[in-house]
């Protein structure tokens, strides 16, 4: 496949990216406890190393919130940096392995409701995380995907936080931006080429420099605290870019907790990978199915090498990834060239790029939250039933309130809680009843396809039913498998019959082996 084929629309899709990821990288090594340049590390990696043997063409990858406070612990227990990164290393050897194991199918058991609940709780919290930064109030980290915050409040009171200490500049940038990202998407894109080519965000950065800029120099008579912009290390020659690399401790390869804190990332940064992979394809546009182990081996690959020069562990991220599709991404190209921007970046114009305002980056993740959260959303999934709705409804508050995998986890004991109900429900049908020569009444019951033992309550409230002097007929002609306890229960069956004096007879009904 001619990786440049659709280059002109991944070229400004990656500047996007690049703007969107800059800041989340340096939030979330921050988050983390860990140098800041480890974030933008694992950003280069994740969009250069994993953009190049992903099998997703869309999905981007980078660090990701879910890590931080796992991240932050094992720093702390492992004693320096520089051990974490080993196991970072380890971390990326299990995802390999999983991947060539085949583990991958575990994404393909997330129900739709699910995955659609994840996207929308996504977009909602993206909104809600970006308020405050929109407002000024930036206390909280950008990329936070959690409920409780550091300082003590939530995402919640963060926000009436946020408008009775907004700052004026961070408003004003941000209201502005704000009209740009509107104007472009239902109108400008719609009067000439140029402004297809040209995506909004790449002007609503452009801007918020230029009117930051005029705050600094006191034309405008607002400004911003050096937390309200951008915070990219600077390096003044090749010899301190370089200096900002770390390097794994090899002597703590006899440490047993290094496994340990390796074998977790890589649990949860494949799980938060999986369940990426899956969105995103939900939201690819020519809906193209990712192949979930070769993307365990990518995030691998990636892991092995961000730990290796010092970078945080990395996964496929929902943020990113929404992003990239939403500005029009069609290719891989677009994640891999938004890794070579980070690079050039943090070499060549680190200065120019700490001018970027937090409020203009806000702008531009509340239109992707938005996106992802489209108010008509929570209409269709209404009207495709409680069995649809019920866990995609679970899923957007829980994360809202929690985080994004005890999100899913809860939307996730909900499906399954409809699917066993599902279940129960289409264990069996009955036969119209008829009546033999000597007046008993005759139940046909015929058993489905698949009888599992969730279906055995249903079967046996069924038989329990059954009136007495009548005849049963248990009917497994269409049974292809059924679970050993509801065999044994019906094996049992006509004991317990004649104390009713009720008949059984059973067809094609194959009696357990011992």
């Amino acid at each position: 496949m001619n990786l440049f084929k659709e280059f002109k629309s991944d070229f400004p899709a990656s500047i996007v990216v690049f703007f969107v990821a800059l800041p989340l990288c340096l939030g979330i090594a921050l988050a983390s406890g860990a140098p800041l340049f480890s974030g933008v590390i694992a950003g280069i990696v994740g969009g250069i190393v994993v953009g190049m043997f992903s099998g997703s063409q869309l999905g981007v990858s980078g660090p990701a919130a879910g890590l931080a406070v796992i991240v932050l612990t094992a720093i702390g227990t492992l004693g320096s940096f520089e051990a974490f990164l080993l196991s970072v290393m380890i971390a990326g050897v299990i995802q390999f392995l999983l991947g060539y194991f085949k583990a991958g199918f575990i994404a393909y058991f997330v129900p739709s409701s699910v995955i659609k609940g994840m996207l929308t709780g996504i977009g909602l919290l993206i909104v809600l995380k970006q308020i405050p930064h929109a407002l000024g109030y930036d206390f909280d980290y950008q990329g936070s995907e959690s409920f409780e915050q550091a300082d003590g409040s939530n995402t919640f009171t963060a926000l009436a936080d946020a408008w009775s200490l907004l700052t004026p500049g961070a408003l004003l940038i941000a209201a502005i931006s704000m009209v740009i990202l509107i104007l472009w998407d239902t109108t400008l894109t719609k009067k000439h080429r140029l402004f297809e080519l040209l995506q909004g965000p790449i002007v609503v950065v452009l801007v918020g420099i230029l009117l930051n800029y005029l705050f600094q120099s006191g034309i405008l008579n607002f400004s911003l605290a050096e937390n309200q912009i951008v915070q990219l290390p600077v390096a003044n020659n090749l010899g301190e870019f370089f200096g900002q690399f770390a390097r794994p401790d090899f002597s703590q390869l006899t440490n047993i907790e290094i496994y340990k804190v390796g074998l977790v990332m890589a649990i949860v940064a494949s799980l938060e990978t999986l369940l990426c992979v899956e969105a995103t394809d939900k939201l690819d546009p020519v809906k193209r199915i990712t192949p979930t182990n070769q993307e365990l081996k990518a995030q691998g690959i990636g892991n092995m090498l961000s730990g290796l020069v010092g970078g945080l562990p990395i996964t496929q991220v929902i943020v990113r990834s929404s992003a990239n599709i939403t500005f029009g991404a069609k290719s891989k190209l677009s994640a891999i060239l938004h890794g070579i921007w980070l690079l050039l970046s943090a070499v060549t114009i680190a200065g120019m790029l700490n001018m970027i305002p937090l409020a203009s980056l806000a702008a531009i993740l509340i239109m992707v939250g938005y996106k992802l959260a489209k108010p008509s959303l929570f209409s269709h999934m209404y009207k495709l039933g409680w069995e649809q709705f019920a866990p995609f409804i679970a899923t957007v508050v829980a994360i809202l309130l929690t985080d994004l995998l005890t999100g899913i986890a809860i939307g996730l004991v909900v499906g399954i809680f409809y699917t066993l109900h599902h279940s129960y429900r289409n264990s069996h049908y009955m036969n119209e009843s008829t009546t033999t020569e000597d007046g008993r009444q005759v139940h046909h019951i015929v058993l489905a396809e698949e009888v599992s033992f969730f279906n055995k309550a249903s079967i046996l409230q069924v038989l329990e039913a059954i009136p007495k002097n009548a005849k049963v007929i248990i009917d497994c002609s269409n049974c292809k498998s059924i679970a050993y306890d509801v065999v044994e229960f019906i094996r049992d069956y006509p004991l317990h019959a004649k104390l009713k004096n009720i008949e059984v007879e059973t067809i094609n009904f194959i009696q357990p082996k011992y």
